[in-house]
């Protein structure tokens, strides 16, 4: 059969997997694949099991959406998450299939859970309305009036891109008894609960919250946690750490005896190498078991075909050592960590594992592995003897059809000594001698990095005949601490200068790059540096800037983050240093662009909101010059990734049309 190249609407094939989770009997895996609804309207996600050995597959549910499926300890049942109504809420299954049982009926749904270690009990968070709460207990119950009201807005963190309007809901642990069908809350207050964990002996669990207990701290303007154990029985609780650490995803030690977390303690702000740290149940102080460690523990790899989803630290049985990932060089690979300090990287080749999950006995880990030819598949580790298996590949079959591109990925070190990663994507079926046109891309964060992962909007370019050149400038994780953190302070600076001389780099070395047609496109950070790339430099052709920022004074107060991240990238406060802000500002620069800019973005986006886009959009046509601003109706910033299928299908469109009418 004739291969035949990638479109924008292939998006509606794609099978994304994620949620793996081992059987702890029979060692049956079940899994989530997610893929577009036949009305093109949304997203499907059904829970699938495979065996072990990857033999025997099936559909297990059929609801809408059906996510992070757990297995019950005695491996009898499976929960998992399910829309009831407007919001998501607990369901159970025998495994040996059924119907399903709604477990819960909260009011604003569930959000994440837990089985208890013997299984009589699941431990899940929910949204209460605190305020509400607070109301009534001081006045009694009340009418709610009706009609049109205003929104009290007292809080600095007043919305969340994806949220809209933060309200005074918040987060909180609740024990679910499966013989009784009682509910008991664990925690309340003006806190949301993070991450949670039982403890092995399921008397307490452990959970990672921001209580915040001076009224003159703002909440707001706190960014780090602390541990505290509950007691699941009578709710009483205690502070186990005082670290002033940003705490993720934590685990119990086998004996119960510690807490293992990932965290880092800002010391570059955002920009701070996520490490791997252990605290004693008791108290104390958090340690860092490898603080000269110079890796990024956890994923940091963007692209536009990954299933949501993360994966916390994992014991091996006997407690001695911690699974985790690890972001380095462009892959994201497996590694074990002793707790005295010594680690092995397990896995191997140019890849992306985007989730993991460690069998009870400790003898296999399944994980979800991406690479640049395939989004992801689920695969097995032995860990006695370092073999791994693929068992589910959901999209062989129509991968077969296509003619992809292969990235080739190259190092050199910059003008200034600085050692630099960066791809370059061939059009399928160019011929020796042909000269093509490029198009640069630039990834968002800037804290993140571009990955041996699978890229459609790469594809997509490379489809059309276009080479596609992608780097990992300074700022980018992957490649230790004093990287990441060498752009705060420098937007437009030498991180700018890292993609120009990738350019220069590789019109050098490859001699199929026509370099009178070049094309520039990035989304968020790098919307910014295509703003700022066309500010400073006409040697594009064409541009695309995608839900990017352009005037670092509006995006402080009109930005989700903007009263925080202002300050941790550019360095400077309105009032204190705006011609630092205005210096850094792509919007200082428009009546330098020649370059055809187009701007896409999400009406719906919190993080880089709409207004970005216009001032930019404005200011470029009064300026005469060739632009066109292109609004996605209730998309937020998330929309390449996992926004309205049909948006995102005209979205890579728009990319394409715009750079063919002029590169």
């Amino acid at each position: 059969m004739e291969r035949r190249v990638i479109t924008a609407k292939d998006l509606y094939r794609f099978v994304w997997l994620s949620d793996p989770a081992v059987n702890p009997v029979d060692g049956t895996i079940a899994y989530v694949a997610k893929q577009v609804n036949e009305e093109k309207s949304g997203y499907r996600s059904r829970i699938h099991i495979t065996t072990a050995d990857g033999t025997k597959s099936k559909v297990f549910t059929h609801g809408e959406q059906d996510n992070a499926p757990i297995w019950s300890p005695d491996g009898q049942k499976l929960a998992f998450l399910r829309k009831k109504g407007k919001y998501q809420q607990i369901w159970l299954m025998s495994a040996d299939g059924g119907e399903a049982e709604a477990l819960t009926d909260t009011e604003f749904g569930v959000s994440a859970f837990l089985w208890s270690p013997d299984g009589s009990r699941l431990l899940y968070t929910t949204s209460t309305n605190q305020a509400e709460i607070e109301k009534v207990n001081a006045q009694g119950d009340c009418e709610n009036k009706p009609g049109k009201q205003a929104i009290v807005v007292d809080r600095l963190k007043c919305k969340a891109d994806g949220k809209g309007l933060l309200d005074s809901k918040r987060s909180h642990l609740h024990v679910l008894d499966l013989q009784s069908g009682s509910t008991v809350p664990l925690t309340s207050g003006d806190y949301d609960i993070h991450d949670f964990a039982w403890s092995p002996d399921g008397v307490h669990a452990a959970f990672s919250a921001n209580r915040i207990e001076e009224d003159r701290v703002d909440q707001d303007l706190v960014f780090t946690q602390d541990i505290y154990i509950v007691n699941c029985k009578d709710g009483v609780c205690r502070r186990v750490t005082n670290s002033g650490l940003v705490i993720g995803n934590i685990a119990f030690s086998p004996d119960g005896q510690t807490i293992a977390f990932l965290g880092h303690n800002r010391q570059y702000e955002n920009a701070t190498l996520i490490l791997l740290y252990t605290v004693p149940v008791t108290g104390g102080t958090a340690e860092c078991i490898h603080p000269d460690l110079d890796l990024y523990l956890d994923n940091a790899a963007v692209t536009d075909m990954k299933a949501l989803g993360s994966s916390a630290p994992v014991f091996t049985p006997d407690g001695s050592t911690i699974y985790s990932l690890v972001s380095a060089e462009g892959s994201v690979q497996l590694a074990r960590f002793s707790l005295n300090g010594d680690y092995e990287i397990l896995s191997s080749g140019d890849r992306e594992i985007t989730q993991f999950t460690v069998a009870q006995d400790g003898k296999q880990i399944v994980f979800i592995s991406a690479d640049p030819l395939q989004p992801g598949n689920l695969c097995t580790m032995d860990m006695t003897t370092g073999r791994e298996q693929r068992l589910v590949a959901p999209n062989d079959s129509f991968l077969a059809e296509l003619n992809l591109s292969q990235p080739e990925s190259f190092w050199f070190q910059t003008s200034d000594g600085w050692k630099m990663q960066a791809w370059i994507m061939k059009p399928p079926g160019m011929s020796a001698g042909d000269k093509v046109p490029t198009i640069v891309e630039i990834h968002g964060g800037p804290h993140t990095m571009y990955a041996h992962s699978f890229m459609h909007e790469f594809q997509l370019l490379a489809a059309q005949g276009y080479a596609v050149l992608y780097s990992n400038p300074r700022g980018s994780h992957g490649y230790g601490q004093k990287f990441v953190d060498a752009c705060r302070g420098d937007y437009g600076g030498k991180d700018y200068e890292d993609i120009m001389e990738t350019l220069d780099q590789a019109i050098a070395r490859y001699d199929f790059i026509d370099k009178d047609r070049l094309g520039v496109t990035g989304g968020s950070y790098g919307g910014f540096m295509t703003n700022w790339v066309v500010g400073h430099t006409n040697r594009f052709k064409g541009a695309v800037t995608q839900r990017s920022i352009s005037n670092w004074f509006s995006f402080y107060g009109v930005s989700d983050i903007g009263y925080f991240f202002t300050e941790d990238q550019i360095c400077a406060q309105p009032w204190e240093d705006p011609e630092k802000l205005w210096k850094h500002s792509p919007l200082a620069y428009v009546d330098k662009v020649q370059t055809p800019l187009l701007i896409l973005h999400g009406e719906q986006d919190l993080r880089c909101p709409i207004e970005q886009a216009e001032q930019l959009y404005v200011a470029l046509k009064r300026l005469g010059k060739t632009t066109q601003l292109v609004r996605f109706p209730d998309a937020n910033h998330d929309l390449s990734r996992n926004g309205h299928p049909e948006l995102r299908v005209e979205r890579l469109n728009r990319i394409v049309g715009w750079m063919k009418q002029y590169v």
